[in-house]
């Protein structure tokens, strides 16, 4: 099933993120669901999600 942060707003293109399958993580487009989809390890999605939060990210 997938999530939708709650930070994002009504209407806006999001990220979906769900976890299907036991060490799966997947995401996708809210724009267009049924289009690309990544997959990845939830220690990853982990990794980036700190990452973010922390404001380690480059412009």
């Amino acid at each position: 099933m997938w999530q939708k942060s709650s930070y994002c707003g009504e209407g806006e293109s999001c990220i979906h993120v769900a976890a299907p399958a036991p060490g799966t993580v997947s995401l996708t487009e809210s724009a267009d669901p049924t289009g690309a989809v990544l997959r990845t390890t939830p220690a990853a999605w982990a990794d980036l999600v700190r990452t973010l939060r922390e404001g380690r990210c480059r412009d």
